[in-house]
């Protein structure tokens, strides 16, 4: 079971929603778009971060 919840945005945010979104595409689809592009871009950042300190192991 799925529940509907209510988010308050101002309606500058609702106008970029409503521009981001494609035609046919829930704002829930849009959402969870953008969730996993998040989801992304903060796993490269971790893995650059990681990648400049050089502090890596050795596999065998």
């Amino acid at each position: 079971m799925h529940a509907t919840k209510r988010i308050p945005v101002t309606e500058e945010r609702w106008i970029e929603l409503s521009r981001l979104k494609k035609a046919g595409q829930t704002y829930d689809e849009l959402i969870a778009d953008m969730i996993e592009e998040y989801k992304k871009t903060r796993l490269f950042k971790e893995m650059q971060r990681i990648e400049e300190m050089g502090e890596f192991v050795e596999l065998e």
